[in-house]
């Protein structure tokens, strides 16, 4: 695409340059910070999000927000709560045909809003995708084999920021069903946080499958529930995404519900990070009771997160459900 400008310069936004870089683009890569700038520039290294990285030659730092203007496209990959701020803020230098791709992974938890529908209300006409599925930061900074999924509702656009982004051990498949690629991507990490209760809880493997099993059909009720194809979870994006996030300690939202499972509280076990799946629990569950969507699981999580339930009862209450056949 020529110029491809990245939005947020953590781990995944650092980890998304070097791959668009490796791809044959000229990136540009905006930190709020200009220190965090200048040291990017200076050492070609982000030793504090993804250490022993270096940053690819044709990465150019910066804490301009003015100097995305003239990009292709431009990957947002800053936290989902400030989808509303950074995509307001980027509006109001890109054009309209300019892509906005979504790369975090939640639900604005003030409006019970996608975060799609968030950028179109403040940026009406604007082009958009998202872009989810089975990947950490490590892993594809590091350049170990990696596969997610782009959507965007013009299939031709979501084919060529598919391609512009697809590297050597980095490759984009496309589909046009941005609802459900959103939808396995938020709804996925509060699963995660269930996943690790039971693990930091020492209930066994048998007890993570069945949650991860169970996870997924609550995923595919809530997805097509709200418009998302059954096709597309059970893909990168929905499946592989739930398998990776509920099956170690490396996601952020599993070790967080490991540490409750060991006795701490929400607080202590976020440790003051960041951590999606409680950011969107209440929000998911909201959206679930609005179209009477049955989803035990993540019921369980909101709850446990909200002080009134403990991780001994959200489990009792699971087990002693209804028997009913499976589907």
């Amino acid at each position: 695409m020529g110029t491809i400008g990245i939005a947020g310069a953590g781990a995944w936004g650092t980890a998304l340059a070097n791959v668009a870089a490796l791809a044959g683009n000229d990136v540009i890569l905006w930190t709020r910070s200009p220190e965090q700038a200048a040291t990017l520039a200076a050492t070609r290294m982000n030793e504090r999000f993804l250490p022993g990285i270096r940053l690819h030659e044709s990465i150019r730092p910066t804490s301009a927000l003015s100097d995305l203007a003239g990009a292709e496209a431009v990957l947002l990959v800053t936290p989902a709560q400030t989808t509303r701020e950074m995509a307001a803020a980027l509006g109001l230098m890109l054009p309209r045909e300019t892509p906005l791709v979504l790369c975090a992974k939640g639900i604005e938890r003030e409006t019970g809003a996608f975060l799609c529908d968030v950028v179109e209300a403040v940026r009406p006409g604007g082009a958009v995708a998202v872009l989810s599925g089975p990947s950490f930061a490590d892993d594809v900074a590091r350049g170990l084999p990696t596969a997610v999924t782009l959507a965007c509702k013009d299939p031709v656009l979501a084919e060529t920021i598919a391609t512009a982004l697809s590297g050597p051990t980095f490759r984009v498949y496309h589909r046009t069903d941005v609802r459900g690629v959103e939808i396995g991507g938020a709804a996925k990490n509060v699963l995660a946080i269930a996943c690790g209760a039971v693990a930091g809880r020492g209930l066994g493997e048998s007890a993570k499958a069945a949650l991860i099993a169970r996870g997924f059909a609550e995923l595919l009720r809530f997805a097509r529930a709200y418009g998302g194809e059954a096709e597309t979870l059970m893909g990168l994006s929905g499946l592989g995404d739930l398998v990776l996030t509920c099956s170690t300690a490396q996601s952020r939202n599993f070790a967080f519900g490991m540490r409750l499972g060991q006795g701490l509280s929400p607080e202590a076990a976020a440790g003051g990070k960041l951590v999606e799946g409680a950011a969107t629990a209440s929000a998911l569950v909201t959206l679930a009771r609005a179209k009477n969507i049955d989803m035990p699981i993540a019921e369980a999580v909101e709850r446990v997160l909200s002080g009134s339930s403990t991780i001994d009862q959200a489990v009792d209450a699971l087990m002693n459900r209804p028997i009913k056949s499976e589907h």
